[in-house]
């Protein structure tokens, strides 16, 4: 909802306020996979480093969405929002909690990171089944990811 782009430019810059090395994947827009009633997402992989943990990354990470106007207690499971920012991996991290399972519970179903996760790190694997990314994402049917460049306009 509202202005995609220039809502991820704020996001990839709040997030810089944190992480070191930043990488951004191209822009990619993909069709709703759960909750069908609503537009198009627009979808990026972002990396970096931090000393950070992962719970105090998701807590900054919670953070930015609220202030770029999400607001979990309304609104659709899976629906329409301003930004949603998932953590899919934190380096070789397994972990499991009520509020934050690495690496993502659903990343390997989902072309929509795999794809631009691949971009980032070609030659990355599942740190719990070791397969390649790539491998998995290319084993997946199609599911309506399209590149449409960059977030900078580049």
């Amino acid at each position: 909802m509202g202005d995609s782009i220039s809502i991820l430019r704020e996001a990839v810059s709040r997030l810089s306020d944190f992480l070191a090395f930043v990488r951004v994947s191209s822009l990619y827009i993909t069709r709703p996979q759960d909750f069908l009633e609503q537009d198009d997402f627009y979808n990026l992989v972002v990396s970096g480093w931090t000393e950070l943990s992962s719970r105090e990354v998701l807590a900054l990470t919670a953070a930015i969405e609220e202030q770029l106007g999400r607001n979990r207690s309304t609104g659709i499971p899976k629906g329409p929002r301003t930004i949603d920012i998932d953590i899919a991996l934190f380096g070789s991290e397994v972990s499991k909690t009520d509020t934050l399972t690495i690496p993502h519970e659903r990343m390997l179903v989902r072309q929509f990171v795999l794809i631009p996760l691949v971009e980032l790190l070609p030659d990355s694997a599942d740190s719990v089944t070791g397969k390649r990314y790539r491998d998995i994402c290319n084993s997946l049917p199609d599911q309506g990811i399209l590149k449409v460049g960059s977030l900078y306009g580049n």
